[in-house]
């Protein structure tokens, strides 16, 4: 196969975003190393800290400070659960590009103030991400805006490969990274730089249980969708596998798992506990993913991505008050 983006493109993205994105902390926690157990070394890496709240800062910043100045005039438009528009829309502030961001009807309100404090125009239509998908599709037709999908698209994915350069640029003893996958920007990313600089790292994929379809399609060898996304953790809430990401993923992961919606809250919690820090539902899902993994993973130093802290008070109630099961 043809590998999605090359080490040069990630190189190219890390010189466009560094003057407006230093690099995130990477952090290990004795109080969480003991929770995982097995002689396993965690290493936290808090995109929660980056201007969004997400790593997807990153590859916003990544696509528009790429842009010809006639698609800066026309503007971008996506479709987005959250973290996803909210990246493009501050980093269409920074380079003066109006976004519009296409969302599902019931979306996270709070995700929703965010990105209209960011500049976007929301589109409000559809009932999950995969339709929202349609909408954006439809106003690329009707509006002559330039799309910019959350996987498929190259610089997006050299924008999250820079978060995996920075790891593997801090952590030499680096064993294993464990991924959240929704669209596998990140997991793509990882393994991308891994080819380049650390063959020998394995990357793990890791989806909720309720949102399966890129698992599935995983483990079965050809795409799979789903009727339906069914989880908290709405930044993997994909039902459709992206075609630029998932013959990578498929050729690349080490192992796929899927953890169901309670270990995620689980690993929510801890992480709070341990890090004193906020993950939203797809930040925690690595760390989830770590815990199925561990037996494999036993006296290694593994990464994990917080890949974003955007989880609104009413989820975040019910993850604290163990109602999410």
């Amino acid at each position: 196969m043809t590998w999605p983006i090359t080490f040069a493109d990630v190189l190219s993205a890390r010189e466009r975003i560094r003057p407006h994105l230093p690099p995130t902390p990477l952090r290990s926690y004795a109080p969480l190393d003991a929770a995982v157990g097995r002689g396993i070394r965690v290493l936290v890496k808090h995109e929660n800290h980056c201007p969004t709240g997400a790593f997807k800062a990153r590859n916003g910043l990544a696509v528009m400070t790429s842009l010809t100045a006639e698609e800066r005039r026309r503007g971008v438009v996506a479709a987005t659960r959250g973290n996803h528009g909210a990246g493009l829309a501050w980093a269409g502030q920074i380079v003066g590009a109006p976004v519009t961001v296409c969302v599902p009807l019931d979306n996270n309100p709070e995700k929703n103030e965010a990105m209209r404090g960011f500049g976007a125009e929301l589109v409000e239509e559809g009932r999950d991400y995969d339709e929202a998908v349609e909408v954006a599709d439809r106003l690329v037709r009707e509006r002559g805006l330039r799309l910019v999908h959350s996987s498929n698209e190259p610089r997006v994915l050299a924008g999250a490969a820079t978060l995996s350069l920075e790891v593997m640029e801090e952590a030499p003893t680096l064993d294993a990274m464990v991924i959240a996958v929704g669209g596998g920007s990140q997991a793509v990313g990882a393994m991308t730089v891994a080819r380049e600089r650390r063959p020998g790292l394995k990357v793990y994929g890791v989806q909720a249980a309720g949102a399966p379809a890129i698992h599935d399609s995983w483990h079965a060898g050809r795409l799979v969708e789903t009727a339906q996304a069914r989880t908290f953790a709405d930044g993997v809430a994909t039902r459709k596998p992206p075609a630029l990401t998932f013959p990578a993923l498929k050729e690349g992961l080490a192992g796929f798992v899927t953890v169901d919606d309670g270990k995620i809250a689980a690993a929510l919690r801890l992480l709070l506990r341990t890090t004193h820090n906020l993950a939203e539902g797809a930040g925690a899902a690595g760390l989830a993913g770590l815990f199925a993994l561990r037996d494999e993973l036993a006296g290694r130093t593994v990464a994990i991505v917080v890949s974003g802290g955007n989880i609104d008070q009413e989820t975040l109630r019910r993850v604290l008050n163990r109602e999410i099961a």
